[in-house]
């Protein structure tokens, strides 16, 4: 199916996140439970809720001065840190809100104006309602001075305005939604999937074991997240090949299993799941043990084998274990020379073997695979390694942040026509490490727990942080470029039953 067609608008206004959001309105306007419905408690700071912590209660007027230099303070400190803000005060003083706005662009946040032009007679009718009213000559004052804040807000230089009808919950068009900075489009990407959806595989990339304290141990770990791998949909497991646990993902002592040992194991266990290593350092093995290895894997799973190579990156675990590390231009030539043996072993029959780089007295390698085993290039480096993809392999494995994706793909694609080759024949595949919430609040407690001495803000811009239906958009923006298989490496995982949040989003793509 084609996926190149224009995505089309999503209806509602996406409100940029993070972001600097002004709520606009007087009481009884409907702010607080606007704000509520969309954004966790910590990010909404209330002038109300304020009064309460310095003085005897929200309606403390006598308190509202200290309630505002503590507001103030709160917003600049949220606002330095990248996080959205949520103001929720009246927001009817041209010269704070024009404060609050030199402060966001001073931080590089989206500003966004929510105005609440609300019915007057519903504002009245909902503050008569409350517990404690305000008194009805300070709202007709209150509604005065809306009326010029409706008429001055579109001069200030709001980024975004959020008018009336968007702004009020119990308003049929009230479908303001939040839209993650990190990719603009994907809630009308992800809107255009449920129309008209295209097809787009998944594959767990395990690269974190925690099967510490597991009753059954790491084989029953390994055996529960295979299980739920094929619960939640997905096509197949990918494990990395590293000798050491790398920096990026724990500590050096943490598990991190032989790979193909534990393909075999699992192998035997989920009959549909795809398997293979995503990627093997062609520096770590002979390349006829790997294409034996492979060879062997995909004879015992049916045809389900994959075989993902790279020419290795981390000195370190070379070293620990006594393997030569030789500069990048050897290994870019072992790589070259791996994928070339490992396609005259894979061959039918068992003749000599000449090629460019490799040459076999014999090519005697049984059993046989079971079917094709595809070879994914893994590395982006640009004047070699996407000219191997190019020329040699069946896929390759590419970042997925969507502005990298597209300038390699246009680098893959001039190496593929330099080489002959229809550049449709090369998969492209993604590394992707999402982190995936149940909702907002999990998604931001998931950066907290990971992020270690990067900001928050700057954690969940690099793993996309959302919910599942925010991650949705942006892999169908992926299949758009032409991305068929997305390999996720859930950064969190730990219980088999984490795997479970990657079901919506598989089956937005079956």
């Amino acid at each position: 199916m084609s996926v190149k067609e224009p995505t089309q608008p999503e209806p509602g206004v996406a409100v940029p996140d993070p972001a600097l959001v002004v709520l606009v309105g007087p009481a009884g306007s409907g702010k607080s439970a606007w704000a509520a419905a969309r954004y966790r408690p910590l990010e909404v700071v209330s002038s109300d809720q304020l009064r309460a912590v310095v003085g005897s209660g929200e309606h403390d007027l006598d308190a509202s001065a200290d309630a505002f230099t503590l507001l103030d303070q709160i917003v600049a400190a949220r606002l330095r840190r990248g996080l959205t803000t949520v103001i929720d005060t009246l927001g009817l003083d041209p010269a704070r809100r024009r404060g609050y706005l030199e402060l966001a662009r001073r931080h590089g946040l989206a500003s966004v104006a929510v105005v609440f032009d609300t019915d007057p007679a519903q504002c009245r009718r909902r503050n008569r309602a409350r517990d404690q009213a305000v008194p009805a000559g300070v709202l007709d004052g209150q509604l005065r001075r809306m009326r010029t804040a409706v008429a001055d807000i579109p001069g200030e230089g709001w980024d975004l305005i959020l008018p009336a009808g968007q702004a009020d919950p119990a308003h049929p068009a009230g479908s303001a939604h939040l839209e993650p900075s990190h990719t603009p489009g994907a809630r009308s990407a992800a809107r255009e999937q449920r129309r008209r959806p295209v097809r787009l595989g998944f594959v767990l990339q395990l690269s974190r074991f925690g099967w510490d304290g597991h009753p059954a141990g790491p084989a029953g770990w390994l055996a529960a997240v295979a299980g739920n791998a094929a619960e939640a949909g997905l096509q197949g497991i990918a494990l990395m090949d590293h000798l050491i646990q790398i920096p990026q993902v724990g500590r050096a002592w943490e598990p991190i299993p032989e790979p193909w040992v534990t393909l075999g194991m699992l192998a035997g266990l989920q009959p549909d799941l795809r398997l293979g290593t995503l990627v093997t350092p062609v520096t770590f093995r002979a390349p006829g043990i790997v294409a034996k290895t492979v060879a062997t894997l995909d004879a015992l799973s049916g045809g389900r084998a994959f075989c993902g190579v790279g020419a290795g990156w981390w000195a370190r675990e070379h070293a620990a274990f006594g393997l030569p590390f030789p500069p990048a231009p050897d290994r870019l030539d072992r790589l070259e020379a791996a994928i070339e043996t490992l396609r005259a072993l894979w061959q039918p029959g068992t003749k000599a073997y000449t090629g460019q780089r490799v040459s076999l007295p014999e090519t005697t390698c049984y059993p046989r695979p079971a079917s094709p085993i595809p070879v994914i290039v893994g590395g982006s480096g640009e004047k070699r390694t996407l000219r191997i993809a190019a020329r040699l392999g069946d896929g390759c494995n590419l970042p997925s942040d969507l502005g990298e994706l597209e300038h390699k793909l246009a680098v893959l694609r001039e190496h593929c026509l330099r080489a002959g080759r229809d550049p449709a024949e090369v998969e492209i595949t993604v590394l992707d490490v999402p982190v995936i919430g149940r909702d907002r609040e999990h998604a931001a407690s998931l950066v907290e727990q990971l992020r270690g001495r990067t900001t928050a803000a700057v954690f969940a811009r690099r793993h996309h942080a959302g919910t599942a239906a925010d991650h949705i958009g942006r892999y169908r923006l992926l299949a758009e470029r032409g991305v068929t298989t997305v390999f996720v490496s859930l950064p969190d995982l730990a219980h088999p039953d984490d795997v479970l949040r990657l079901a919506p989003v598989a089956a937005a793509f079956a």
